[in-house]
């Protein structure tokens, strides 16, 4: 797949790792989820789990890893939105899961993905709710 500039990197990624998910068997249920708290990139289902997937794309690495950039105060974001998702919802899964998938795209190169399942858990940030 390549990066068309009609569309954001951003969302590039976001499709690319939805293929991705879809083809390691994941249901994709829902594309940037938006409450007043902000967003969440993907919600999928992979057996009984219910997973929200932080979707980070960079096409140079001058500030790190894609991934490094899902920092404390994102994951918090992250949480919050994800239990307005379940309030609104009510999906029943017996597992909830938070991945994030890192893409590093170059120029003419076949992207890099990273799928970093259970990258963080409530229990790392439920004491700020």
């Amino acid at each position: 797949m390549r990066w068309f500039k009609s569309i954001s990197l951003g969302e590039w990624g976001e499709r690319y790792a939805a293929k991705a998910l879809k083809k390691k068997g994941y249901r994709i249920l829902s594309r940037n989820f938006r409450t007043s708290a902000g967003e969440i990139d993907l919600i999928a289902s992979f057996r009984r789990e219910l997973v929200f997937v932080e979707v980070k794309t960079r096409r140079s690495l001058e500030w790190g890893e894609p991934f490094e950039a899902v920092n404390l105060s994102k994951q918090k974001q992250i949480l919050k939105i994800s239990l307005q998702y379940i309030q609104l919802k009510k999906p029943n899964y017996t597992d909830i899961r938070f991945d994030i998938i890192s893409i590093f795209s170059e120029p003419d190169k076949e992207p890099r993905i990273n799928h970093i399942e259970n990258a963080f858990d409530a229990s790392c940030s439920a004491h700020f709710f």
